[in-house]
């Protein structure tokens, strides 16, 4: 049995999460080389396996709050039954 945290979710989810994701990291000082380091993980990941929620745990707490209110209803519902079949306290989520 599959587990749907690692089931990629449709390509206009995973997309819109990655645009976001890099906006966020983009707003950052990259003084350090962080942001770099950020979106170059993540501007060429593709939809499979668990990539989808590997970009929602890049973020901190305050981050994935800031994510989610980016987001639309689909693809914030996508990560938050993800984030129920991982294991997450539903008090923790915030999509």
């Amino acid at each position: 049995m599959k587990r749907l945290y690692y089931t990629p979710p449709s390509e206009k989810c995973f997309n819109e999460l990655k645009q976001k994701a890099i906006e966020i990291w983009q707003s950052y000082d990259n003084t350090y080389g962080d942001v770099d380091e950020k979106v170059g993980r993540i501007k060429d990941i593709r939809n499979i396996a668990d990539n989808f929620m590997y970009m929602v745990a890049m973020f901190d707490f305050i981050n994935q709050e800031r994510l989610a209110n980016l987001l639309s209803e689909e693809t914030r519902q996508a990560v938050k039954e993800r984030m129920i079949d991982g294991g997450n306290p539903p008090e923790y989520i915030k999509f």
